[in-house]
């Protein structure tokens, strides 16, 4: 690292902070300002932040260590919940915005009634905020000191610390206004930094066309590292795999409902519209416009480095291969940035939790708001201070993922369903994430079924019993009561139809028949982003006659969803006035 190099990390760094400063004080007033900024924030903001979020120091690690070991189709692994993604945009964003709550986990007691729903909220409350969340902190901890590993001599003793230290400086001070703010700003950076090394590393080895021949030219290359969809074959993208991940993942793990960090961004926005909006540009800008440059390097990296031990290294050893100085700096200020973005949100949502849905609910009922800020920041400490005990321990990135896939795949379903279905109550959800949990762990351990290349086995089987199991425990326990369910059909009007027994109490809410168009938006949203992405992909690696197709299949269905959108509020707004 050169001095100029650091100058530019610096300057970042200080920026980050000085936005904390200046947004302190606004973030100060109340709870609803800490963790969902008073509920005014723009879809681009709003949108941006989740990108930003998901965009994490570990995310170029894995992608490009999936490229090296399996391939571009590798990436099916989580290409998959673009569906999930898409579906939570026009089923489940109007949903978390009228549900007029600070986390999803307060959700529960809107929902279902009486101590179960009471012990789920709290249980919930402290396996996200503590166990999910610092899993997450764990596995971004450890894709920080990999990339540093190649520029600084700190031991991760040295590194956690730091790193954890200056995130939570700008973060504690100014809630969720300070993480929307700086997530703007890091995904610009971080997206011009990965653009830059992917754009260097493709000269370097020749273009597309000298990289599809080097690839062929190295010990075990084949041309289908490069092909889109998986070679059915043995191995881990097998068929068996591939209808997996596309007929069963995105909405079994629960990120078809939109919840957790997501669902926080929804409730920051100015409206039901704006959070429509902030769910489709992130899954627009998540999928089509982020994942090709890390793609790229990954490809370049085989040619580059032929036998590399770790996967996951090959990012951070390209960008010491190729960066030059000063560009090198602003490379390693954006993958800080990407990771200040994803931990600035952990910290926050986490807190959110720990705060809202188990301090204030069962712990300190009727404290001042400045007591619950200050006892939020405190939180903050708290869990950063666990989540960098287990970065220290943790050792791979993709194993975390695939383990917390599985963990809570059984769950998938019951979200979904307890917003339209009366039936659910709070044991169904207490039943899946129980025998969920359960079995993932059991399977996780057993050494038949442990490998890396039985993931998909062990998600279908877990998902299979649980639903089992919940569906079972429904039909035996007794439902949510009558005027609890009025309740929440009355704030959320989530649609009568499986609402009968609840709507017909309630004729005075008019129905929304929106179903049939939001399937077709959802249809079309998936061709739209998969267009773009797969047509991008053809563009940067030299197939332009086909790339140029793909994106005006794109553009076409997008063009058709925002018309329809556009239709649908215009005529909601009429009903209304009427």
């Amino acid at each position: 690292m050169h001095q100029i190099d650091w100058v530019v990390i610096g300057a970042y760094c200080a920026l980050a902070v000085a936005i904390g400063v200046y947004f302190s004080k606004r973030a100060s007033a109340n709870i609803g300002e800490f963790f969902i900024a008073g509920r005014n924030l723009p879809w681009w903001i709003a949108g941006t932040s989740i990108v930003a979020t998901t965009f994490a120091a570990d995310t170029p690690l894995v992608i490009s260590g999936l490229v090296r070991t399996q391939g571009i189709a590798g990436n099916w692994l989580w290409w998959n919940v673009l569906m999930g993604s898409m579906f939570a945009t026009f089923f489940y964003a109007r949903l978390w915005r009228r549900a007029n709550i600070i986390t999803d986990v307060e959700l529960i007691e809107l929902r279902y009634a009486g101590r179960p729903a009471a012990i789920l909220r709290g249980s919930l409350a402290l396996y996200r905020s503590i166990l999910l969340n610092c899993i997450t902190i764990g596995w971004v901890m450890q894709a920080m000191v990999k990339i540093s590993g190649a520029f600084l001599p700190w031991p991760k003793a040295v590194l956690i610390p730091v790193a954890l230290g200056l995130v939570l400086l700008y973060s504690v001070l100014s809630g969720f206004w300070g993480v929307v703010m700086t997530d703007f700003l890091q995904f610009i950076i971080a997206m011009i930094g990965s653009i830059a090394l992917a754009a260097i590393s493709m000269a370097r080895v020749g273009g597309a066309a000298a990289l599809k021949q080097k690839l062929l030219e190295i010990p075990g290359g084949t041309a289908e590292a490069l092909g889109f969809l998986p070679h059915i074959g043995a191995g881990q993208m097998a068929l068996f795999t591939f209808v997996v991940y596309i007929g069963v993942q995105w909405w079994a793990t629960g990120n078809a409902e939109g919840g957790g960090y997501i669902a926080q961004r929804l409730f920051s926005t100015k409206d039901e519209r704006h959070s429509v909006l902030a769910s489709l540009w992130f899954t627009f800008a998540h999928y089509a416009l982020r994942p090709w440059p890390w793609i790229l390097v990954g490809l370049a990296s085989m040619v580059v480095f032929v036998d590399l031990p770790d996967p996951e290294s090959a990012y951070p050893k390209m960008m010491m291969e190729f960066l030059p100085v000063g560009l090198r700096g602003l490379m390693v200020a954006s993958l800080f940035a990407a990771f200040m973005s994803t931990m600035d949100t952990q910290l926050n949502w986490g807190a959110s939790y720990l705060i809202n849905d188990f301090y204030r609910r069962f712990i300190r009922k009727n404290a001042s708001e400045r007591h619950y800020v200050t006892a939020s920041r405190i939180a903050m400490v708290v869990i950063a201070i666990v989540g960098g005990t287990v970065a220290y321990f943790t050792q791979s990135i993709a194993g975390a993922w695939r383990f917390l896939f599985t963990l809570t795949c059984g769950v998938g379903l019951v979200l979904l369903l307890r917003w339209y279905w009366w039936r659910i109550n709070a044991w169904s959800e207490i039943s899946a994430l129980f025998t969920s949990g359960v079995v993932a762990t059991v399977l996780n351990l057993w050494s038949r079924f442990s490998g890396s290349d039985l993931f998909a086995l062990r998600l279908a089987i877990t998902t299979g019993i649980s639903t089992v199991v919940w569906v079972t425990v429904t039909f035996l326990t007794s439902p949510v009561p009558e005027e609890h369910l009025k309740n929440f059909y009355r704030r959320v009007r989530p649609g009568a139809r499986l609402w009968e027994p609840i709507a017909r109490l309630l004729p005075e809410i008019q129905e929304e028949k929106r179903g049939l168009r939001d399937l077709g938006c959802w249809i079309g949203g998936v061709i739209s982003v998969y267009s773009a992405m797969f047509g991008i992909g053809k563009l940067v690696l030299g197939e332009p006659l086909l790339g140029i197709v793909l994106l005006a299949v794109s553009a076409v269905a997008a063009a058709l969803i925002l018309r329809t959108v556009a239709r649908g509020e215009s005529s909601e707004t009429h009903t209304e006035v009427n």
